[in-house]
């Protein structure tokens, strides 16, 4: 169990947070689980994986929400262990979807964050990203802070484990070396989702919401490479509705490498060797 929580069913817990009985409770996946309650709203119930991992993740959905920006599933609740909220989405990518949720993100990166690395308010500095731990460590140089904290932890923890050897890791080390010569002006910290990839977003015909957030202090462009990396629907007009509200500097496309190796170590870390040579790759193409 987690801290002090002694609920052992999904349904128990959304009695405990909301004050409601269940009527019904259906399985999403692994700790997911939708559940009607007896007032007829149907909400989620999520069980956090590890210490931190619940309130960091209802901190993150209430610090995107206050930008008034994307839609994110609304917090009912939440304890240690378990996180419930607002049933969200569903449905197909839309132009019209696409091109909101376009201008949604570059207002939610302009609502800004106090530091690269600051976490939600309230939120743990311990906190995690899908099943990986993240630090949110606060600091005020970008390329500094990113190899720091975004980088490097995942590459000795890749090197520690086998899943890189000591070869990879020099050149991605090399990388970071390289990085304040390539990142492009200076930007302020952005609100970040922080873990946005295609799975996070659930399409509507008329606005997609995010889910799942790692939120934090960053580069407004580290979540647009991570859309990018795993694949977007539609991400064309993603990305031509988000220029239109804050263009991005010149070459940006040339650092979409650079912003890649974060997620891409993440996933080595997580699922071993086949993440492992994208991430290298990545990596020989910063500053070159």
């Amino acid at each position: 169990m987690l801290g002090m929580t002694q609920v052992s069913t999904p349904a128990e817990a959304a009695t405990r947070i909301t004050g409601r009985a269940v009527a019904e409770q259906r399985g999403l996946s692994g700790a997911v689980t939708e559940v009607v309650l007896d007032s007829g709203d149907t909400v989620v119930v999520k069980r956090g994986h590890a210490r931190n991992a619940t309130p960091a993740e209802a901190a993150g959905l209430r610090w995107l929400s206050d930008a008034d920006a994307v839609r994110v599933p609304e917090v009912r609740g939440h304890d240690e262990e378990w996180l419930v909220t607002e049933l969200v989405g569903g449905g197909r990518p839309t132009h019209h979807a696409a091109e909101r949720l376009g201008r949604g993100l570059a207002a939610l990166h302009a609502a800004g964050a106090p530091a690269f690395g600051a976490a939600p308010p309230e939120g743990p500095a311990d906190a995690w990203i899908g099943l990986a731990p993240m630090a949110n460590a606060p600091g005020e140089d970008w390329p500094r802070w990113y190899a720091e904290h975004r980088v490097l932890p995942y590459v000795r923890r890749a090197v520690d484990e086998g899943t890189l050897d000591a070869d990879e890791a020099a050149v991605i080390e090399q990388a970071c070396k390289r990085l304040p010569e390539m990142t492009g002006p200076a930007e302020p910290p952005a609100r970040l989702h922080g873990d946005l990839w295609n799975g996070n977003v659930l399409w509507g015909a008329v606005e997609a919401a995010l889910i799942d957030p790692a939120a934090h202090g960053g580069h407004r462009e580290t979540d647009l490479a991570m859309l990018q990396l795993f694949g977007c629907p539609l991400l064309d007009r993603v990305l031509a509705a988000y220029q239109e509200v804050a263009p991005l500097a010149e070459g940006w496309t040339d650092r979409i490498g650079a912003h890649q190796l974060f997620p891409l170590l993440v996933h080595t870390v997580l699922f071993g060797r086949s993440y492992a040579g994208q991430a290298v790759a990545a990596a020989r193409a910063v500053g070159r």
